[in-house]
């Protein structure tokens, strides 16, 4: 591994080699799990090669992982497992993203390495089915599909999705994987005629959203209620059709010159809307392409409202026409986005605590609201927003909370006014918003606030560092007396040789914090009535003398 611990070739192959060989497909596999849904919590790299983070398990668990990068052998997790857990995996494949190299090769390592053998051929190989086509049929197959492809330019959207389905059929669907998905790809862009820039983007994100609908179709036959679990293997396939996706949606599309093919979007929205509405509560996939293109594609070419109210309309109709097959969710969160983007806010909060009952709601959902006004610089609007789904986020993980402080930066910035609106929400928002309430007292220079918020939770001194305490140390060095004074009388009543080495490193600390504030003589009296009355603890005396508190 080199110094500095980045990956080079050479340590990125002898990684996926180690992790294969210690540890099984099942491990790799639930790290994984663990990794999608983010459970780890931010890496701490050091430079002697050790990765430590935190992991979330479940019923709240934590577990603490230090992967020693030169040794996989000798890193350990405080899970009960002995060795080589999902915890290791997750934090790995953590890493191995922030260094920019392929998380699906490291989780593919085991069953790499035992399945590097001859595979023994079949009387019947699927991949050999187009050669053992007749040749009529063919010619009529190829036939078919160029004349279908030359009508393209002028087809429906929904015509598309047939050709598309015609265009496949040699490659069949034995596995629903990423081959699976690169093959129907392929096969789907060599029947693509010369089309306009706006069709040739509607082209491509089709032929995507027609292969990921492939991929998950048999959960399309699931109720939106119930649970759907899909292979590994399937998701794979499916979570990297969606970052396509993505990526086609985030370019602007180039609609302004080609405005008879609006036509086309319309459909677009209606197919994506179809799906999103019948799709399995434990999937998202479709109800994320839903929000992209409206923020990317529908929201930005739209000249007034005019298309929000009738998508309203449409949402609203879908309750009776779908009625026990309608996923409920993303219809909610459908229906908040359009009132938002109508400006009517109070119908879109109504929606948006009627779909976080249970507190469901992905955090990623609701900072999309917060990003579209930050973009439009409605800083009134986003602070009411940041006070009404301030509690919606609440919940033990913390990360989102960092970047919903942002948004509080930028309305204090241009409405100073603000700032009283944003701590009552952080204290509405208590325990889950702890960690960004007291960072944020410490940045503001409220001492007092951080002292009394401290006090009031029972927190040691000893468990911060020592540049958090610095600030109150310079500018208000009195407030730090109780809270090392309450400290050190806990650590007393432990009565135990750990414990009194605590309590003289807080008092070495008093005595000069009494110093920085010319009371020597107050320390004096202290110290010495300190020790007279805890003289029959030999233990803590011998610790107060080898930190030279008393002689």
């Amino acid at each position: 591994m080199n110094p500095n611990y980045t990956l080079d070739d050479t340590g990125w192959q002898a990684l996926i080699h180690t992790v294969g060989e210690k540890f099984n497909d099942l491990t790799i596999k639930r790290g994984f799990q663990y990794f999608k849904q983010e459970r780890v919590r931010p890496l701490k790299i050091s430079n002697t090669g050790h990765v430590e983070a935190l992991v979330e398990g479940n019923d709240d668990d934590h577990y603490r992982v230090d992967i020693n990068l030169d040794s996989l052998s000798t890193s350990h997790c405080t899970c009960p497992v002995p060795s080589h857990c999902k915890h290791m995996i997750a934090v790995l494949l953590e890493y191995v993203s922030l260094q920019g190299r392929s998380v699906h090769a490291l989780v593919n390592a085991h069953s790499t390495a035992t399945f590097k053998q001859p595979v023994k051929s079949s009387s019947y190989d699927n991949s050999s089915y187009t050669n053992k086509m007749a040749i009529d049929q063919k010619a009529a197959l190829s036939t078919k599909l160029q004349e279908q492809a030359s009508k393209i330019p002028s087809m429906s959207i929904f015509q598309w999705h047939e050709v598309f389905k015609l265009s496949i059929s040699p490659i069949g669907f034995n596995s629903p994987n990423a081959q699976y998905a690169k093959n129907a790809l392929a096969s789907i862009y060599t029947i693509q005629p010369q089309l306009s820039p706006a069709l040739d983007q509607l082209f491509e994100l089709h032929a995507h959203l027609f292969v990921l609908e492939r991929l998950v179709k048999p959960s399309q036959h699931i109720p939106s209620n119930a649970p759907m679990y899909m292979g590994y293997y399937t998701q794979i396939a499916a979570d990297d059709m969606q970052g396509e996706i993505k990526r086609i949606l985030s370019k602007d599309l180039a609609i302004s010159d080609e405005s008879e093919h609006w036509i086309r979007i319309t459909e677009t929205l209606s197919y994506v809307r179809s799906l999103m509405l019948l799709e399995s509560k434990s999937l998202k996939y479709f109800a994320e392409v839903y929000d992209q293109l409206w923020l990317n594609w529908i929201g930005p070419n739209l000249k007034d409202k005019t298309m929000y109210l009738e998508e309203l309309h449409h949402l609203k109709s879908s309750e009776d026409a779908l009625g026990n097959t309608l996923s409920r969710l993303p219809w909610l969160l459908a229906q908040s986005q359009m009132y938002f983007y109508l400006d009517q806010d109070e119908q879109a909060w109504e929606l948006l605590q009627a779909a976080n009952k249970g507190s469901i709601l992905p955090p990623s959902r609701l900072l999309h609201f917060l990003h579209a006004l930050a973009t439009a610089e409605e800083w009134a609007r986003l602070q009411d927003w940041l006070i009404t789904i301030g509690p919606m986020l609440s919940s033990p993980r913390e990360e989102h909370l960092t970047e919903y402080m942002e948004f509080w930066e930028k309305v204090i910035r241009h409405s100073p006014d603000s700032e009283q609106h944003m701590w009552k929400s952080l204290i509405s928002m208590l325990p889950y918003s702890k960690t960004v309430y007291e960072e944020t007292l410490l940045a503001y220079g409220k001492w007092q606030q951080w002292m009394d918020y401290q006090l009031s939770t029972g927190k040691e001194p000893l468990e911060f560092r020592v540049s958090v305490m610095q600030p109150i140390d310079k500018n208000a060095p009195e407030l730090l007396l109780p809270f090392y004074h309450q400290a050190v009388e806990r650590y007393i009543l432990l009565k135990n040789r750990v414990s009194y080495k605590a309590a003289v490193k807080l008092l070495k600390r008093l005595a000069k914090l009494y110093k920085k504030m010319k009371q020597e003589e107050r320390w004096e009296e202290f110290i010495t009535t300190f020790a007279s009355r805890h003289s029959r603890l030999r233990a803590l005396q011998e610790e107060l003398r080898k930190g030279k508190l008393i002689s």
